[in-house]
């Protein structure tokens, strides 16, 4: 049992070099009440709206896609229709 403990503590993993790296990085940035709104409403707690917004707009550009592919089809079987009728 100790000696897991001592593979853990000694590998890589088991050491938080990412902290002592960008530590001094971390302290020096702005603080969030000096940001601008839109960076202020992102780190809110109503990150609920930024998903819902974003969804949506996925959710009407497929619909767009769709209805414009629908009427590319309708264009080439018309096209087929009167082909064949000729």
């Amino acid at each position: 049992m100790k000696l897991m403990n001592i593979i853990q503590e000694s590998s890589p993993a088991g050491v938080d070099t990412l902290t002592q790296s960008y530590s001094d990085k971390w302290e020096g940035t702005q603080g969030i009440e000096q940001s601008s709104e839109f960076l202020q409403f992102m780190a809110s707690g109503d990150l609920i709206f930024v998903v819902l917004g974003v969804s949506l707009i996925i959710w009407f550009i497929l619909l767009f896609y769709i209805i414009k592919v629908d009427r590319n089809l309708s264009k080439i079987e018309e096209s087929i229709n009167s082909s064949d009728e000729a």
